[in-house]
């Protein structure tokens, strides 16, 4: 036999809504990553280059999902 733990809906609800700040809070570092790097583009064009290499190789992990996207809740 195993155990399952169950949780409370109150333990439940708060566990849903910390989930969802925390992915709040990955979104706002990936935007705020994203303006630093446009400010640095802008401020700097000989670096656009360098920082877009950068960027192209690690490109698939910066992007999150919308919350549009379907199936995400």
């Amino acid at each position: 036999m195993t155990n399952r733990v169950s949780y409370a809906p109150q333990d439940f609800q708060k566990m849903c809504k910390q989930a969802e700040r925390d992915h709040e809070s990955k979104k706002l570092v990936v935007l705020m990553e994203r303006v630093k790097r446009q400010i640095a583009e802008r401020e700097n064009p000989g670096l656009k280059t360098e920082i877009s290499k950068v960027v192209s190789t690690d490109s698939g992990f910066l992007r999150l999902p919308s919350r549009s996207a379907p199936f995400e809740r």
